[in-house]
């Protein structure tokens, strides 16, 4: 059959395997990741998947960080607002890919769990910790005022599009009790088509709620060029845009954009083999599904981030132990509450018409118990932060409550019905045909 080409020509098919399947860049690293540490994990596999969970989380931590740097030097090239979005981006990336690999795999009721499990950690335990170190030793705080009544209008924007699709529902089981002989009355195909069309509405106004934030974030009207030239702005973030304007970055914009899509690639890999790893420590275990989803999972996705804080904690710790004392930071960190504003408005509908596009039935019909967990956690952070300040007290409090969900949590099994919903439709070619 190839009597008739050329050399080149023969080298080029072979080279490019014209009519073959193409091998992906992620499966592509993860087998050169394997052919050098495989006889190693095979050798160790006796120690349980615990081992290789560990080791992928330690890998994370350098790129993690990579991350942040990466992030930092682009805001001198790209001025605060759109760094500050490259920053946030590059944040939730290990999250993002976590959902991406469960919606491929089809795990549709732990992708819910651990998108509301992502958002409260960052409403909840990383700014309250955040609260608590940054006020240890000032009377408190200070945030944007424009920001943060902005980021309450996003905030309340995002919980309540779980809200609608969580209280029709709750009225169709209500109208059920009528129906005791009916059980397909709520979970068929009809409902079913029927939260899929109204998910995929509601995510293609969320999408485009974030980016008119991020439009007006960039170009606010008025005669003020950023929010950061705002009258009512606190002086430290005065001086962060000003550092940005006139400092010097340390990388070249083309260098820094390399390293991110090289370090993008190692994280979706590493975080693929960080979840069939932790998958066995669940089975292993016998962790129920839903903690699993609410808690561990956004625990174990942000833990290298934490080992980072860690490290910078530790080394102020030292560094004030030595005498070298520096002055109390009077601006509060709430990148946080900007993690969990992307997650829910941009990564949660990009999800849903990601599964739309690969046949993944995935709805923005969560629990009950979840989407109440989440609309409380948005009212604490609205409160806590309502008057542009806050303490180490607010902090505090915003932790304790993070630890009453987990508590909860733990003895809870989840919505079946919700479950029946998503289990019902599978994962198909095809989408479910609709009763008439």
């Amino acid at each position: 059959m190839d009597a008739g080409k050329s050399g080149l020509e023969r080298f080029l098919t072979r080279f490019l395997r014209k009519g073959k399947r193409p091998v992906g860049l992620t499966d592509s690293l993860k087998a050169v990741a394997l052919s050098s540490c495989k006889p190693l994990l095979e050798r160790y596999a006796v120690l349980g998947h615990s081992i290789i969970c560990s080791l992928c989380l330690l890998g994370i931590i350098p790129l993690e960080k990579l991350f942040d740097y990466g992030g930092e030097q682009m805001a001198f090239y790209l001025g605060r607002d759109i760094g500050d979005l490259v920053v946030v981006t590059l944040n939730n990336a290990v999250e993002a890919t976590l959902a991406i690999i469960l919606l491929k795999r089809c795990e549709l009721r732990l992708l819910q769990s651990t998108v509301i499990g992502v958002v409260i950690l960052h409403l909840l335990l990383i700014p309250g910790t955040a609260f608590i170190v940054g006020g240890a030793r000032v009377l408190h705080q200070d945030l944007h005022p424009h920001l943060t009544q902005l980021n309450h209008s996003l905030l309340v924007m995002g919980v309540l599009s779980l809200l609608l699709p969580a209280a029709v529902f709750a009225a169709l089981d209500r109208g059920a009790q009528a129906l005791p002989d009916d059980p397909s009355y709520i979970v068929n195909d009809t409902t079913r088509h029927t939260f899929l069309t109204v998910s995929r509405g509601l995510a293609v106004i969320l999408l485009a709620v974030y980016v008119a934030s991020r439009v007006y974030l960039h170009d606010p009207p008025g005669e003020n060029d950023t929010l950061a030239d705002h009258p009512d702005a606190p002086l430290a973030l005065l001086d962060e845009e000003e550092h940005l304007k006139h400092g010097e970055p340390e990388v070249s914009q083309w260098v820094c954009l390399g390293m991110l899509a090289i370090t993008i690639a190692l994280m979706a890999a590493t975080a693929e083999w960080m979840v069939d790893s932790i998958e066995f420590v669940r089975e292993d275990r016998g962790i129920r599904g839903e903690w699993f989803g609410l808690v561990l999972l956004p625990i174990v996705s942000f833990a290298a981030d934490g080992f980072v804080a860690v490290g910078y904690f530790l080394r102020y710790i030292f560094e004030h132990l030595l005498g070298r004392k520096t002055p109390p930071a009077t601006l509060a960190k709430a990148r946080a509450i900007d993690l969990s504003i992307q997650f829910i408005l941009f990564w949660m509908p990009f999800i849903v018409l990601l599964g739309w596009w690969t046949n993944k039935p995935i709805t923005l019909l969560f629990d009950i118990f979840e989407v109440a967990i989440l609309i409380g956690a948005m009212f604490l952070v609205n409160y806590v932060t309502a008057d542009a300040k806050t303490n180490w007290l607010e902090g505090f409090a915003m932790v304790s409550f993070y630890s009453m969900v987990a508590l909860t949590t733990w003895f809870y099994d989840g919505q079946t019905e919700i479950g029946e919903m998503l289990d019902a439709g599978g994962c198909f070619s095809n989408e479910t045909a609709v009763v008439d």
